[in-house]
C-alpha cells in the first residue's frame, strides 16, 4: 500500500481521479461560501440579526482552511517550493486574517482575498485553451505597453493641464479649490464618469468641460484599438506556430500533437 503522505498528496494536488476532483470541488465551495459570509457580515442589518451565525460559520470554513493549509504543506515534496507558490502564498493570506482579526478587528475585511483561490479551477480542469488564449492576451498587453504608456502619459498631462486651467478660470467658490481637486475633476470628467461633485460655473469653464467630454469619448477608444491590434496580431502569431505542415490547417486544439485534418505531426 502506498504511503499515507503520498495518497493525501494526489487527493490534494492532482486532479484525475473522481476523488481529487471532489476535493477540489469542495475546497471551491468553501472559498465561495466564505467570500459570501464576509459580504453578509458587512451588511449591518444582516450582522445585527445573523451576526453570532456568520461568525461560527466563518470559524468553521477557517479552522478546515487551516487543516487544508497544513495538509498542502504536510504532503507537498517541496515544502519551501510550495509555500513560496503564488497558490501557497494565497492560501496562507486565505487563513491570516481572521487569526489577526483576534487583534485587530479589522483585519476580518480582508477574508475577499479568498476569493483569488478559486483561481485553482483553471487547474483543476485543465483547461488547456484558456491557458493558451492566456498567453495570447498577456503577449497583446506586452506588445502594446509602450504604446499604451505613450497614452497614459498624454492624458495625465491633458488632465494636469485641464485641471490647472480650471483652477484659474473657477477657483474655489466652484469647488476647484487647489490644483490636485481639479485635477481630480478633469480625471473624471475626461473619462465621462461625472460624479457631478464638482461642476463649473462660468460660461468659459462650462465650455473648457464640454470640449474635454467630447474629447473623452474618443480617448476612452483608444487603447481598445491599441490592444485589440495586437490581440489580433498575437493570435496570428499562435496560428503560424500551430499550422500544419501537411494541409495547412491552423485550427487546432492547444494540446493536440496531430492534424485533426490530416494527420500530420504539429
Amino acid at each position: 500500500m502506498r504511503p499515507l503522505r503520498d495518497r493525501v498528496h494526489d487527493v490534494i494536488f492532482q486532479h484525475d481521479e473522481p476523488a481529487e476532483r471532489a476535493f477540489d470541488v469542495a475546497v471551491i465551495v468553501a472559498i465561495l461560501a466564505s467570500v459570501v459570509v464576509v459580504m453578509l457580515d458587512s451588511v449591518p442589518s444582516i450582522a445585527a440579526r445573523w451576526g453570532a451565525t456568520l461568525l461560527v460559520a466563518e470559524w468553521v470554513l477557517t479552522v478546515l482552511f487551516t487543516v487544508e493549509y497544513a495538509l498542502r504543506l504536510w504532503s507537498s515534496r517541496d515544502r519551501v517550493a510550495y509555500a513560496t507558490s503564488f497558490f501557497g502564498v494565497v492560501d496562507l493570506l486565505a487563513l491570516l486574517p481572521t487569526w489577526i482579526g483576534l487583534v485587530f478587528p479589522a483585519g476580518r475585511v480582508l477574508l475577499v482575498v479568498r476569493v483569488l483561490r478559486v483561481l485553482r479551477i483553471f487547474r483543476i480542469l485543465k483547461l488547456a485553451q484558456y491557458v493558451t488564449e492566456g498567453a495570447t492576451l498577456i503577449a497583446a498587453l506586452r506588445a502594446s505597453r509602450y504604446k499604451i504608456t505613450v497614452f497614459v502619459t498624454t492624458v495625465l498631462l491633458a488632465v494636469t493641464i485641464v485641471g490647472s486651467l480650471m483652477y484659474v478660470i473657477e477657483g474655489a467658490p466652484a469647488g476647484f479649490t487647489d490644483i490636485p481637486t481639479s485635477v481630480y475633476w478633469a480625471i473624471v470628467t475626461l473619462t465621462t464618469v461625472g460624479y457631478g461633485d464638482i461642476a463649473p460655473l462660468t460660461p468659459l469653464g462650462k465650455a473648457l468641460a464640454s470640449a474635454l467630454m467630447v474629447v473623452g469619448y474618443g480617448i476612452i477608444a483608444v487603447p481598445t484599438g491599441i490592444v485589440t491590434l495586437e490581440l489580433q496580431r498575437a493570435a496570428g502569431r499562435t496560428e503560424e506556430v500551430r499550422r500544419c505542415a501537411g494541409c495547412g490547417a491552423t485550427r487546432h486544439d492547444a494540446d493536440a500533437a496531430f492534424c485533426k485534418y490530416c494527420g500530420t505531426g504539429l
